[in-house]
């Protein structure tokens, strides 16, 4: 009976000194009363392998839970604890590492990026100069997506960094809201300018380790050395498939960080309480309130739920049902997520999901809020998949008519004249190929088998990238000399320069060429240097190497359009050269 009696003044107690505590817990069991078996059905439905939430409601982790599994090969389950790419989410890291820099005094977000980078360059000599951090972390650079320069290369941060300024804007500087993976790798290379360390550092040791994040990682290669990760599914051939991992290092800052919904908490923690965790400030309120706060109106669509959608430093920011929300959705090969703020109501909500062909976290995120905020209900999945199942059950469209293509055209050269290496300053090499008498465009990571469409233009089809269509191009030699591709929309199509085939040519084959060739008076003096290079030279021009592409036919190095033909004698010996250039040919003779 004591033991009884004491049990009793000890929950007495706790009523008496926690009584909102107690209330806030009751409150949001009963709000999220059959959310889990919301989610199952939904799951099940957008047909998603895996998927980790956690709730945050005043600075408290108040329901965590995971679904499905993490490697469907061996039904191991998604826990609190399970990684999943969280893609560009991790740009609302790489703000705060920037405000961090602010709060010291460092960095100032109306100051020019070259201030800071001086090597910093883009396409436009204005925007170079007056470009801000503020306008690298609001999608306002006038540059489009220009995805296909990073995805799937094995380029360096730096190298990226240094194509920047051959890429071509769609809009006007500050003028449209466009989405731009490359800006956000721009200010990570602003925090290691600054500061000294690389991005990858400086999230560890100035928010990481601060706010208890120490399973969280950047790379997919250190995922996987993880005790509890998801692997990546997608969609092929009407099957859920394991995909392999993506590693997007180089362009880290904008989407490569990886993490757990338990640990994502510990991050919108610290956003609900103003830049603090467990006492200790991690970034200052002030650079919080710009962050969250709108500064480039990024979508005028409004319906009856989201309305005056605008973008921050690193975060999507609406008014949700009449509802402050700062959010931010990421998505790479395999994984979707979603992180949500709602600062007014002291609510957070982090959704992480291993298959990237659903949207699912939206749904998620939408149907518990509305709980927990007593909304009256609205039956997201059905909103959201009814028009995906509407289409299922219609079956596949019939197939249109193509009536742009022409019929029966050929191609103006045979197949091997196309092939070769096409360079773009930006986009990489483009190599086509003849593979059993079909040509095959390689530009890494991606392969198309390409089918004559009209003229010369040839098409070909990738399951990341959909169908391309890829143009070649001819000089007034009649010569392959470039190829172009629609790879982004609103720019012209970006257009790749044939790499001169090189013939090599050993020092005495290249002495028959030597001389001086007359042009009526102005001499043109061909000559060697080093042990294979030829060169020529006439008074008052630079001097010009001399690419050998073809029997006795040479390019000149650095101009497009010029070559130089040789007429030899029966000694094979040159007696005149015929210099082609794109105003006419002009024929001198040997001395």
């Amino acid at each position: 009976m004591k033991k009884i009696l004491t049990c009793l003044l000890t929950v007495i107690i706790c009523q008496i000194m926690f009584p909102a505590a107690q209330a806030q817990v009751t409150s949001v069991d009963k709000a999220l009363r059959g959310v889990d078996k919301y989610i199952e059905n939904a799951m099940q439905e957008w047909e998603v392998p895996g998927l980790a939430v956690a709730v945050v409601k005043d600075s408290s982790v108040v329901w965590v839970k995971g679904f499905g599994y993490r490697d469907v090969e061996k039904k191991l389950p998604v826990t609190g604890e399970t990684l999943f790419a969280i893609g560009s989410c991790t740009k609302a890291f790489t703000s705060v590492a920037v405000g961090q820099l602010v709060d010291e005094d460092k960095v100032d977000l109306n100051e020019p990026v070259i201030t800071y980078i001086p090597t910093f360059k883009m396409y436009d000599d204005y925007v170079t100069n007056h470009m801000t951090p503020t306008d690298l972390m609001c999608h306002r650079s006038g540059l489009p997506r220009h995805d296909f320069v990073w995805y799937g290369k094995d380029l360096s941060r730096n190298e990226l960094f240094n194509r920047l300024q051959y890429l071509e804007p769609s809009r006007g500087f500050r003028s449209a809201y466009q989405y731009q993976n490359l800006m956000f790798m721009t200010a990570g290379i602003l925090v290691e300018e600054v500061s000294g360390m690389n991005w990858e550092t400086v999230v560890k040791e100035r928010i990481f380790i601060p706010l208890e994040m120490n399973k969280s990682n950047f790379s997919v290669n250190d995922i996987q050395k993880a005790d509890n990760f998801s692997y990546p599914y997608s969609k092929r051939d009407e099957k859920i498939t394991r995909v392999p991992f993506r590693n997007i290092d180089a362009i880290g800052p904008a989407g490569s960080i990886n993490s757990n919904v338990l640990e994502m908490s510990n991050w919108i923690i610290m956003h609900l309480n103003n830049g603090k965790f467990k006492g200790a400030e991690i970034v200052s309120e002030s650079f919080l309130k710009k962050a969250h706060a709108p500064q480039m109106v990024s979508s005028q669509t409004m319906t009856d739920e989201i309305f005056f959608s605008s973008y921050g430093l690193g975060w999507g920011i609406t008014s949700y049902r009449g509802h402050y929300r700062c959010s931010h959705g990421g998505g790479i090969d395999g994984f979707i997520s979603d992180v949500s703020l709602y600062p007014m109501d002291g609510i957070g909500i982090v959704v992480l999901t291993n298959f990237d062909g659903a949207s699912i976290t939206g749904v998620v995120r939408n149907y518990i809020v509305d709980r927990l905020l007593g909304l009256e209900e609205i039956d997201w999945q059905e909103k959201q998949f009814g028009p995906v199942r509407e289409a299922r059950e219609k079956g596949e469209e019939p197939a249109v008519e193509d009536v742009s293509r022409l019929e029966n055209t050929k191609p103006s050269f045979p197949l091997e004249e196309y092939t070769g290496s096409y360079v773009h300053p930006a986009y990489g090499t483009v190599t086509i190929s003849l593979s059993d008498s079909q040509l095959v465009a390689a530009l890494q990571p991606f392969q198309l088998k390409l089918n004559h469409y009209h003229l010369d233009i040839f098409e070909g089809e990738d399951p990341d990238i959909g169908k391309q269509k890829i143009k070649f191009h001819y000089n007034v030699q009649g010569e392959v000399n470039k190829l172009t591709m629609e790879l982004e929309t609103g720019v012209s199509d970006i257009e790749f320069i044939k790499e001169p085939h090189v013939k090599e040519l050993e020092k005495e084959e290249l002495e028959k060429y030597a001389g001086e060739f007359d042009f009526g008076g102005a001499i043109i003096k061909i000559y060697i240097t080093g042990e294979k290079t030829l060169n020529a030279f006439i008074e008052g021009q630079p001097e010009y190497e001399l690419i050998p592409v073809k029997e006795h036919v040479f390019a000149l190095k650095g101009l497009e359009g010029f070559r130089i033909i040789f007429n030899v004698n029966e000694k094979g010996e040159a007696i005149e050269l015929v210099s082609e250039q794109p105003n006419g040919s002009f024929k001198a003779k040997r001395k």
